[in-house]
């Protein structure tokens, strides 16, 4: 059967890339879509989804029930795009300008509305029920996920998968972890007070600039002398905004950065002492401070189940040579709030290709990924929904069981 689904998913990738296309030329920001959780939604309702609009705010849910009963699994995709001005000089490029989708999420969305028709064509011999959740604002914490997941969008799911494609993988290769495979992206920012003055006069100052550097300086030891060796942490200062003239002194300056963490156990450290090197140096310098530290998407833990299910999976598709365990990314994602509630895993779509000329990282200007990555990742996800729903392990059968509970 699944062989007969793959080669359905062939003969539709064509109005996959359609999808793909139509999708970029119009992109929309985090939290303000509103053009492409219509045309998702329109496209489901076409094909006989039973659709659930304005999940969470913005999000749309869609439930295929297969004609026997069975287990529940989810699957995501995420709509958002990003404030970029696109630079690919695609045919199919943005048509909004300083908007655009550099991070694939077009992509993500039109594979999984493909594989949403090829299980509504099967929806006779499906076994359980398939939830597609179409996400918005995965870009911009607080992100998407956690309000679906409040609106009940994982109500009734066993479990959950994920995919992202991404560029800086060749085409054809799966990456995978058993574990965290995306850390934890947090945000802070620090405003410092110093006192003003001539520049000719520093004697007579609190030189707000001369603070922040320091402190900037000081923030760098924490990763390399406070963090165990063995585990994870970035902290990068993106942002310094200080003064406004050559012959004076500033009063102010501000740093905007982010930290990247796995581990609880480190976040609150490094938070701990970032506001220690801060008040430290501000009081020796005589200046004060404003720490301000949000906590962003947690980390991404897959389950190591249902990771092996996965990479059982991709093996029998892509070959054992292709599907590969990676180290951690340092980027955020927040599919870490479905993990947090179902079992699941997140997983990466190799889409990168050297000889196109897909070689660009994602939020780049001129981010591209090969086309033909989306047919990878459909026959993915929908082999892996289809194992799990076939899977009669009973520990698995929770909500079937619960729903049989409430109605005998």
């Amino acid at each position: 059967m699944i062989d007969q689904l793959h080669k359905t998913l062939e003969t539709y990738y064509p109005e996959m890339v359609e999808l793909r296309r139509t999708l970029h030329q119009h992109p929309e920001l985090s939290f303000e879509e509103e053009q492409t959780p219509a045309m998702i939604a329109d496209y489901l309702e076409k094909l006989g989804v039973e659709v659930k609009r304005n999940v969470g705010g913005r999000g749309v849910v869609g439930y295929i029930r297969g004609a026997k009963p069975g287990k529940t699994v989810a699957l995501r995709a995420d709509f958002d795009a990003l404030p970029i001005q696109e630079e690919t000089g695609l045919p199919f490029a943005s048509e909004t300008p300083g908007v655009m989708h550099a991070c694939g999420h077009d992509g993500h969305t039109a594979t999984l509305l493909v594989v949403a028709k090829v299980l509504m064509e099967n929806q006779q011999n499906l076994e359980g029920t398939v939830v597609l959740i179409h996400q918005f604002a995965e870009e911009l914490a607080p992100g998407g996920a956690i309000a679906m997941i409040s609106d009940g969008c994982l109500e009734g799911v066993d479990a959950i998968f994920g995919t992202h494609l991404w560029s800086t993988m060749p085409l054809g290769e799966i990456g995978y972890r058993r574990d965290a495979i995306m850390a934890a992206a947090d945000r802070f920012e620090i405003d410092f007070k110093g006192r003003g003055g001539h520049g000719a006069s520093p004697h007579e100052t609190v030189d707000a600039i001369a603070v922040g550097t320091s402190v900037v300086q000081n923030l760098q030891h924490i990763v390399s002398r406070n963090v165990d060796p063995l585990k994870s942490a970035v902290l990068s200062v993106g942002s310094f905004h200080a003064g406004g003239a050559f012959n004076v002194i500033a009063d102010s300056a501000k740093i905007v950065g982010t930290v990247r963490t796995f581990e609880t156990d480190v976040q609150d450290m490094m938070i701990e002492r970032m506001e220690q090197v801060t008040k430290g140096v501000c009081d020796a310098m005589g200046a004060t401070y404003d720490f301000l530290y949000k906590k962003g998407y947690p980390a991404v833990i897959n389950d190591p189940f249902e990771t092996d299910r996965f990479v059982g999976t991709a093996t029998k598709l892509q070959g054992e040579d292709l599907v590969k365990e990676m180290a951690p990314v340092m980027g955020g994602e927040d599919f870490a709030y479905y993990l947090q509630h179902v079992p699941g895993t997140f997983f990466f779509t190799g889409a990168g290709n050297v000889e196109k000329g897909i070689v660009y990282p994602h939020h780049h200007p001129k981010f591209d990924f090969d086309e033909s990555a989306m047919l990878v990742a459909a026959k993915l996800l929908l082999s892996v929904a289809l194992d799990f729903l076939s899977d009669k392990n009973p520990s698995l059968l929770k909500t079937q069981s619960k729903e049989a509970d409430a109605t005998s």
